[in-house]
């Protein structure tokens, strides 16, 4: 799964990465970014630009926002299948900006959390769905959920899930919304490549969003 996740570079610095052409507004890094969270994330919608998005999907069709809480990940293998997911994921596919994210490895009856990143420390994306949805008093809310897909076998020790990592080189694939097909789309949802990541035990100070600082990803022994 992926319910926490960390991002250390600017609005600035993501859109130099990814080739960004407009930017909504400014989002300031954060080290423990967690569910109903204003996030930036890379659409394609004619232009690719930065917009923001809460995390936690709304389907439009949705009766109130408390469904969000319930549709944080999306599970690749049924990704097609689901009501909820289906038509964002032909449609309204976004990247979600991230240099690291936690995992809580189950030792005995503990949990010990982990900072999973890149072995480069670089920033990624993470593949995801938005939609946009409209309250009953008119109010509109954008909102996404990160995808996921079985872990790679070297991270199957500390959860069975893992986020969808989009390479670079298939950035422009995943954000097209002129149509792809199922085949080409379903090809990327993989397991990402183990020996180009890292993991480390952190602080349990994690543990609350509440707490939001560099020495959060700080390895502890």
């Amino acid at each position: 799964m992926c319910y926490r996740f960390v991002r250390e570079s600017n609005i600035a610095e993501i859109a130099r990465e990814f080739d960004v052409d407009e930017i909504e507004e400014d989002i300031s890094p954060s080290f423990n970014v967690s569910p109903t969270h204003n996030v930036p994330a890379l659409i394609n919608d004619g232009v690719r630009r930065i917009e923001v998005l809460r995390w936690g999907l709304i389907p439009p069709w949705a009766e109130n926002i408390s469904i969000g809480n319930k549709l944080l990940n999306a599970r690749g293998e049924t990704i097609t299948e689901k009501p909820s997911f289906r038509l964002a994921f032909k449609k309204r596919r976004c990247l979600i900006p991230a240099t690291g994210y936690y995992e809580w490895k189950r030792e005995g009856s503990n949990k010990t959390p982990m900072f999973i990143h890149l072995k480069d420390e670089k920033i990624f994306g993470m593949a995801g769905l938005w939609e946009r949805w409209t309250s009953p008093s008119g109010e509109q809310i954008n909102s996404f959920t990160i995808i996921t897909i079985a872990a790679n076998d070297w991270l199957k020790p500390v959860n069975d899930r893992m986020p969808v990592i989009i390479p670079k080189d298939q950035v422009a694939l995943w954000l097209d919304s002129t149509g792809r097909s199922e085949d080409d789309l379903m090809f990327m949802l993989k397991p990402y490549d183990a020996d180009l990541m890292e993991k480390h035990k952190v602080s349990s100070v994690v543990n609350s969003p509440k707490n939001d600082s560099p020495e959060n990803i700080i390895p502890v022994k």
